[in-house]
């Protein structure tokens, strides 16, 4: 377990979109995972981040989602 402020947000939005949402204020459903690449690909091996989001997460979202936390210093 970690503060809210340590993790990273990654959410769905109404238009079906999923991104990572630095801000935290996007409107959508979301979920928070630490912000290391192993731990998103941890979410996505699990399926913990689909049904978070309550949706299926394409190859393309997940190789996009993965590029922005490489963008961001993330690894």
């Amino acid at each position: 377990m970690k503060p809210k402020r340590e993790l990273i947000r990654i959410v769905r939005t109404p238009e079906e979109e999923i991104h990572i949402d630095p801000t935290g204020k996007r409107s959508g459903r979301g979920a928070y995972i630490c912000p290391r690449r192993e731990c998103l690909e941890q979410a996505l091996k699990q399926k913990a981040l689909g049904r978070a989001l309550k949706t299926v997460i394409p190859l393309e979202i997940v190789e996009s989602l993965q590029e922005e936390l490489a963008e961001d210093g993330r690894t």
